[in-house]
């Protein structure tokens, strides 16, 4: 129960000291503390349009986190979650586009179309980890710049319509939702993000609940004694990069299909992906911390606007802030550290 109580508490005191570390710079930049967290909760939650936004930014969050809380469950680090959301994206559009059908059938197979792309993005550093070796990290990074500047070049040569984009999907393969638009004041809210909710389920489902969740944990814990019991290791590693892929994949297919409902040449990457880390980081690889995380960082993102217009504060502290809250997550062994000194205290009085 205190291991439990720790795993809780740990994310809290980094969130508690990010803020904290965040005020104290507001105070030495000449700003009010209160006056700017006050913004920030009010560019959260302050209005219907606000929280729309809010939970419209969590929604891709939500599936790069649990892209990277899955590999990590399995023993694997999967820092490719930006491409493999990237190719989601684009996949899922150019069915969007291509394709007419009733929606009943167009939009589910958009979404499965980003999915089933992410999943083979994955696949790739799965099988060379699995069949030779190649530390999954390096070929991921790679593969993320393959990603942006393939896909760069495919819309560039047969789907640029204006400017820098694709023409917009068929409505039959659009998340977008009027109804749940028109509650927020017209937000872009849209019905991804209850897809995003029920995909954290379905991760918990997998990894606890299910024969092959239970292989894919304890090839990541132990290979060796997961290979004396029979299990096969390989085929392992690349379901666990190919499911991992799966959820950035459908994390891209909720931007391209409910967010834009359309694809763009990219400048430079989304970093949606990579917010994955920190969101899997701080939510401790589980469904609902993963969740919760998605909403905070979501909000922070939302919020930084109100708090440069409002409290004059630059956006770029909340950035800071995210950076702090991962740097105390990451530093929590000694938190662990202190909560235990302050516990043992107690019990010796």
């Amino acid at each position: 129960m205190q291991g439990r109580g720790f795993n809780i508490l740990i994310p809290l005191i980094a969130i508690f000291f990010g803020f904290a570390a965040g005020a104290v710079i507001m105070l030495f930049s000449g700003n009010n503390p209160i006056e700017g967290y006050s913004a920030l909760i009010a560019g959260i939650i302050g209005e219907p349009y606000d929280f729309g936004e809010t939970l419209q930014r969590m929604t891709p969050l939500i599936f790069s986190g649990l892209a990277v809380a899955f590999a990590f469950r399995t023993g694997l680090l999967n820092i490719g979650v930006e491409g493999q959301l990237i190719v989601g994206w684009f996949t899922s559009v150019y069915v969007g586009l291509a394709i007419e059908a009733p929606m009943i059938i167009h939009l589910p197979l958009a979404i499965t179309a980003g999915a089933v792309a992410g999943a083979l993005w994955g696949f790739v550093p799965g099988y060379l980890k699995a069949r030779f070796q190649v530390h999954e990290v390096i070929v991921t990074i790679m593969m993320n710049y393959i990603a942006m500047h393939v896909t760069n070049s495919l819309i560039r040569t047969y789907l640029l319509d204006s400017g820098q984009r694709t023409g917009f999907i068929n409505s039959t393969a659009s998340l977008e939702s009027g109804f749940l638009s028109e509650l927020t004041q017209f937000s872009r809210l849209h019905w991804g993000f209850f897809i995003a909710a029920a995909a954290c389920v379905l991760m918990w489902f997998i990894l606890w609940k299910t024969k092959k969740g239970f292989e894919l944990r304890s090839v990541g814990y132990n290979k060796n004694a997961s290979l004396y019991a029979g299990m096969n290791v390989n085929a392992n590693i690349i379901l666990s990069m190919s499911v991992s892929g799966a959820f950035a994949g459908a994390g891209g297919a909720m931007v391209g299909l409910g967010t834009y409902q359309y694809a763009n040449i990219l400048p430079a990457f989304t970093n949606i992906g990579f917010d994955g880390i920190a969101v899997a980081l701080l939510g401790a690889s589980t469904s609902v911390g993963i969740f919760l995380a998605a909403f905070l960082f979501g909000g922070l993102q939302q919020g930084a606007n109100m708090m440069q217009s409002r409290a004059g504060v630059a956006p770029e502290l909340v950035e800071i802030i995210i950076a702090l809250i991962i740097f105390f997550v990451a530093s929590s062994y000694i938190i662990r550290w202190g909560l235990g000194r302050l516990t043992s205290r107690k019990g010796d009085k």
